[in-house]
């Protein structure tokens, strides 16, 4: 046993941050505390936690789990839950570590030896989809992602949808399966023409066609189309997930398992998902910390189905990627839609610790863009 020495978080570009333990004897473990646009929200539960949980015994993960969810009085929501995974997820590649075994091999074992995986294409003003899903393809994916529309007013123009429409069938024309994100900017009088629309045309999912604040329309539109419906990386525990699994308005859950909790907090949520036959396609255009310790959960999982990649996402051109701040970035090599799983003790990563401090010193936090509209209103990013 070794108890928590200290607790260090570290702000690097381009919009994440990463937790590193270490105990009294010197094991440590890594976590990604990522919560895009609040990174300043999250530094602060760090410090008020780093403090406290000194002296904790390390290898009591779930102890530190229920210490922070049960008193904390005011609990849940994605600042401390995007903190407590940071600190979750450090302390399960400190102990396996120290174990010298793959994280997954403490959550009953590995049902897979490789996973599904997808990339994102077209930004937050999609174009030139056909091009950016070639490439893509020649990455080694079979499967994409892509925003469906750029922003919308509550009621704008059915034609606004149409390109939608044309971009999911230019990728289906390569070969290719694509999700189609709505991000939760088309409000309900659009979400069902878009989701009619889209129908004939078999995207692999729909994803937030409605903010997951509006359960009741979100049940409504599953009710009128046979689209999958995913959600699920603004649900932050297995409470909040717990009324759309029970209103059965959702087909594919996607947490993310830097903003849920971490890795004991997903692993729990996919438990109830089977109960539901629901599938899990965790969510992660984050850093390489957050995709590897999914990654782990995933090899353990009955009903895990696909897995979210930030490699060259939007966010990270012309800088950092999914491929830096570790030392063998050869583990997210795609062949024929997959990745292998890695067989390394903890996360499977080894990080670069000395490019995560350097690149850490005076690093801007990342601010959420916004849309505003012809009238100057604001739109849903």
């Amino acid at each position: 046993m070794g108890r928590i020495a200290s607790i260090e978080y570290f702000r690097v570009p381009p919009r994440w941050l990463f937790v590193k333990i270490t105990d009294d004897a010197g094991n440590f473990g890594w976590g990604e505390a990522s919560l895009e646009g609040h990174t300043q929200a999250v530094e602060g539960c760090l410090d008020a936690w780093g403090e406290r949980y000194v002296g904790f015994e390390a290898d009591d993960i779930e102890h530190v789990w229920q210490m922070s969810w049960r008193t904390s009085f005011y609990r849940g929501g994605p600042v401390f839950m995007s903190a407590l995974a940071g600190i979750d997820i450090a302390l399960w590649d400190l102990k396996a570590r120290k174990l010298d075994v793959p994280i997954y091999q403490l959550l009953g074992g590995k049902l897979r030896d490789k996973l599904k995986v997808y990339a994102w294409i077209g930004g937050d003003r999609p174009s030139d989809v056909k091009q950016q899903a070639e490439i893509r393809k020649s990455q080694g994916f079979n499967s994409v992602k892509m925003n469906g529309t750029e922003d919308l007013g509550w009621l704008d123009s059915p034609s606004a949808l149409n390109e939608c429409v044309e971009r999911l069938k230019i990728v289906k024309a390569l070969g290719m399966d694509a999700g189609v994100d709505f991000h939760g900017r088309v409000h309900k009088p659009m979400a069902k023409q878009l989701a009619r629309a889209l129908e004939p045309h078999q995207p692999l999912f729909i994803e937030e066609p409605l903010l997951s604040e509006h359960i009741g329309g979100i049940k409504a539109l599953a009710q009128l189309t046979t689209c999958p419906i995913a959600l699920g990386e603004r649900l932050h525990s297995r409470w909040e997930v717990r009324p759309f699994l029970e209103a059965g308005c959702v087909d594919i859950l996607q947490p993310d398992i830097s903003h849920c909790g971490g890795i004991s907090e997903m692993k729990r949520i996919a438990a109830m998902c089977e109960a539901y036959d629901v599938a899990l396609a965790p969510h992660s255009p984050l850093g390489p910390i957050a995709l590897a310790a999914s990654v782990q959960v995933d090899a353990s999982l009955a009903n895990f189905t696909i897995q979210e990649m930030s490699l060259g996402i939007h966010y990270n051109v012309g800088g950092q990627d999914l491929t830096s701040y570790t030392k063998n970035p050869g583990v997210w090599k795609v062949t024929d839609g997959y990745i292998d799983l890695m067989k390394g003790p903890g996360l499977g990563i080894e990080v670069d610790e000395d490019q995560v401090r350097r690149l850490s010193r005076d690093a801007k936090a990342w601010v959420s863009p916004g849309f505003i509209g012809p009238g100057g209103e604001i739109r849903e990013w």
